[in-house]
C-alpha cells in the first residue's frame, strides 16, 4: 500500500471506502452536493489544504465535475491537485443499473487505475515500510483520551473540536480523518495533555 501526503477529496462514502483499500491516506467526502451548503466542511477544506495540500478526486460524470469546479473556485489553486478518473463504461458492483450516464465512479475503478490517476496529478507518495507503524493517531488512541466509545466522550469530542475550531457535527470517525489531516499523533497527544492540565 502507498501513502500519501495529500489529503485526498472524493465525493461519497463508497468512494471512500475503494480508495482506503489502494491508499494509506486521510479520505474527506464532499458528501455530493452537500458541500455547497456545508460553510464549516469548505473551511476545513481550506484549513487542511494549507497545512497538508488537496487532491481532488471526482467521478468523470457531469456532477463530479460541478463538484470539482466548485471546490476549484473556494480554495487556493496552488494547493489542490486534480486527480482524473478515465471514462469507463459500467455498473458498480452494488448498484443494479449503470449510473445516468453509464460511467463507472471512483468506486468503480480498478486500484491501478486510481493509483495512476493519483500519480500523474503529482500525489506526494511513498511506500509504507512492512512491519514499520505509522505516526496516525487511531481508533485506540480516541478510545484511550476519552474521545470515542466511553460515558461522557461526545462531550470530550465537542470541546476538543471546539478548541481546535473544527467543525462540531464531526461523528468519531470524521474527527480521526481531520485530526490526521491536520496533525500528527504526537501534536495530537501533547494538545491532549495541554488541554487536561498534564
Amino acid at each position: 500500500m502507498i501513502k500519501v501526503r495529500e489529503v485526498i477529496v472524493v465525493e461519497g462514502r463508497y468512494d471512500k471506502n475503494t480508495l482506503s483499500q489502494v491508499v494509506d491516506a486521510t479520505i474527506i467526502e464532499t458528501e455530493g452536493f452537500g458541500i455547497f451548503s456545508n460553510r464549516e466542511k469548505l473551511e476545513l477544506l481550506r484549513r487542511i489544504a494549507d497545512t497538508r495540500g488537496l487532491i481532488i478526486l471526482t467521478d468523470s460524470d457531469g456532477a463530479g465535475f460541478v463538484i470539482r469546479n466548485y471546490l476549484k473556485g473556494a480554495i487556493d489553486p496552488s494547493k489542490v491537485k486534480h486527480a482524473y478518473i478515465p471514462d469507463i463504461e459500467g455498473r458498480e458492483k452494488r448498484k443494479s443499473s449503470p449510473s445516468k450516464e453509464g460511467k463507472l465512479g471512483v468506486e468503480g475503478m480498478r486500484p491501478e487505475v486510481i493509483l495512476e490517476a493519483l500519480r500523474r496529478a503529482g500525489a506526494t507518495i511513498s511506500e509504507n515500510p512492512p512491519g514499520k507503524s505509522s505516526d496516525r493517531i487511531t481508533k485506540a488512541d480516541l478510545y484511550a483520551s476519552g474521545l470515542s466509545g466511553r460515558p461522557g466522550s461526545e462531550e470530550k469530542r465537542r470541546r476538543l473540536m471546539k478548541a481546535l475550531n473544527l467543525p462540531e457535527k464531526l461523528s468519531a470517525n470524521s474527527l480521526l480523518d481531520v485530526l490526521n489531516a491536520i496533525m500528527s499523533r504526537d501534536e495530537f497527544l501533547r494538545k491532549l495533555g495541554e488541554a487536561s492540565g498534564q
